[in-house]
């Protein structure tokens, strides 16, 4: 199902653009948002007094007010400034929940240390609360599913925040499958009980399932069957490793079986740049305000600045929080790396079109026409603690008006 929504959008943007051009001025902008400030994210500058026109769920044309014809009878948004809706990028929104019950804590099983099988689509709940909360908040698009804590934790998925069932929501059923290396894997189980231990024990389900490939016939073991799709480039590895040591052992995993791979974590980043660099692995960074404690005690605030400037490309999440509500904001957690030295334009990339470069979302994270008309309204500079987000447009439609 990876793409469907974005071919769906796509084929719906063309069917008005041909309807458009038959029959002339029936086909108008529904909407249209205006900004002092208008981000892109597409490479270019900033847009000053610029306007975004969105027909149906899809955005059809952006630019400065100039040169942008307002169509009668379109909605206008006014703003201060605008952005591309924000995506987190390394979520269990949805899959845990806004309170401590064990009823929506569904992002770690623990009977197991090796279970790749398990979907986050037959887990996610697009109704929980969590997911309205930061949909207020401006993020219209989030990777979520299973968290660090085993050796293979599960699959994660992407959904947008909007949308009543899974099916609605759903952007893409299967985006990674979630490795954890490091004591993080070994807290909860009684093997593996070392990190050597924990590595041979993925290798050697790496290498059951790569020996397996040459068999005749698809395989009916579900978790080495997801498995051989990491082996044969389909679906990514996501590896959260948070000590150098460890982020190294990834690297060589990665190395030694040829797959695709995210880092996801990366509290010591900045000791290995140069590795992460050459191995060309893009980082899911752990939220900047994470507690130092544990595998994360020598997370740095600058760690988003020092892997840009290396040339790394870099997104911020939010991670996972063992209390309510249960997740934090990556609006926020990108403003303090940008504090501690993330060029702006860099600090709203990490959160918008970045992430979507780094999970394969090709109609989200930027504001271009044929885009998905996902877009956060603020009240002033959203790096600034004191702004709102004010409106919220996903696909085009208006999920939420009030300041936040």
């Amino acid at each position: 199902m990876r793409f469907r929504s974005s071919l769906l959008r796509r084929l719906t943007l063309l069917l008005a653009l041909l309807v458009g051009g038959l029959l002339p001025g029936l086909v108008q902008a529904q909407h249209a948002v205006r900004a002092d400030t208008l981000y892109t994210m597409t490479g270019d500058g900033p847009i000053v007094d610029g306007v975004v026109l969105i027909e149906g769920s899809t955005i059809s044309e952006v630019g400065p007010a100039s040169e942008v014809d307002v169509p009668s009878g379109a909605t206008v948004h006014e703003a201060t400034v605008v952005t591309p809706g924000l995506i987190d990028p390394r979520s269990t929104v949805g899959v845990s929940g806004l309170e401590n019950v064990p009823a929506n804590q569904d992002q770690l099983d623990t009977s197991a240390p090796i279970q790749p099988a398990l979907r986050a689509i037959d887990a996610y709940n697009p109704r929980e609360d969590l997911v309205k909360f930061v949909r207020q908040l401006g993020i219209t698009t989030v990777h979520t599913g299973h968290a660090p804590g085993a050796l293979v934790s599960g699959q994660t998925a992407t959904f947008s925040t909007t949308g009543g069932t899974v099916a609605e929501a759903l952007h893409d059923s299967l985006t990674t499958v979630a490795f954890t290396l490091g004591p993080d894997a070994q807290q909860r189980f009684e093997s593996p009980g070392t990190r050597s231990k924990g590595v041979a024990m993925l290798r050697q389900k790496l290498l059951d399932a790569r020996a397996a490939m040459d068999d005749e016939g698809p395989t009916t073991d579900l978790g080495q069957a997801m498995l051989q799709k990491v082996l044969r480039g389909e679906v990514p590895a996501l590896i959260t490793a948070h000590r150098a040591h460890d982020i190294q052992a990834a690297l060589r995993l990665q190395e030694e079986f040829g797959f695709e791979m995210i880092l996801d974590g990366a509290s010591e980043a900045y000791l290995v740049v140069d590795e992460i660099k050459e191995a060309g692995v893009p980082v899911i960074l752990h939220p900047t305000m994470t507690r130092p404690s544990g595998t994360t005690q020598n997370a740095a605030f600058t760690t988003a600045a020092t892997l840009h400037e290396a040339g790394v490309p870099v997104a911020i999440q939010s991670g996972w929080e063992p209390y309510v509500p249960k997740t934090r904001i990556v609006l926020y957690e990108a403003a303090i790396a940008v504090a501690n030295g993330l060029p702006r334009r860099a600090g709203l990339a990490s959160i918008t079109s970045t992430p979507a470069q780094i999970l394969g979302l090709d109609d989200v994270g930027t504001l271009a026409p044929g885009q998905t008309a996902d877009l956060a309204l603020f009240d002033g500079d959203p790096f600034e603690y004191t702004t709102h987000t004010c409106t919220v447009l996903d696909d085009g439609r208006v999920v939420s008006d009030e300041c936040k």
